[in-house]
């Protein structure tokens, strides 16, 4: 008996932890692979095509934001100037929707978990780094971005030293 009142309490919490998934979740994880996909073949059109015209991106540092334009052209400086190649070694993706009053920004996300390997312009030593991203979705197209890795383990991994401004703090 224990046991039939305990598989009826994993079937409930899993049918509750599904009623709040997201009805386009096939369609908005397509839309992110394909950004993804731009990203690493630095096709900035293919990015202008995904990223709304009131998209903002937030992120990694608290106080970093972006809106499209400066992100198309900050991708194509980038592309131009910066990376020689970026890959998506291991990647997760899952869609949701958050629909809570209480929250601060509800709807349609697409969250991704990736291991990138970027490969920068004249540095030898490719960089490794765990990304974050999480992709709201609106109407087919990215509204608004949240990107979280470790810049320091990033500047690291390129050859920079921290110093504190002030050592005898």
């Amino acid at each position: 008996m224990r046991q039939i009142i305990f598989l009826l309490a994993v079937c409930t919490s899993l049918i509750s932890c599904t009623s709040g998934t997201n009805n386009n979740a096939k369609a908005n994880l397509e839309i992110a692979k394909r950004y993804m996909n731009a990203v690493e073949t630095n096709n900035v059109a293919e990015m202008d095509s995904l990223l709304a015209d009131n998209y903002t991106g937030y992120g990694p540092s608290v106080n970093d934001s972006t809106d499209k334009e400066d992100a198309l052209a900050s991708w194509k400086y980038n592309a131009e100037n910066l990376y020689e190649s970026i890959k998506y070694t291991r990647h997760q993706n899952i869609a949701v929707t958050t629909t809570e009053a209480d929250e601060a920004d509800p709807g349609d996300w697409v969250s991704n978990w990736a291991y990138l390997t970027i490969k920068y312009k004249n540095i030898e030593k490719p960089v490794n780094v765990w990304v974050n991203a999480a992709y709201k979705i609106e109407n087919g197209k990215i509204v608004r971005s949240r990107t979280f890795y470790n810049e320091a383990d990033v500047l690291r991994q390129l050859g920079y030293e921290f110093v504190p401004s002030d050592p005898g703090q």
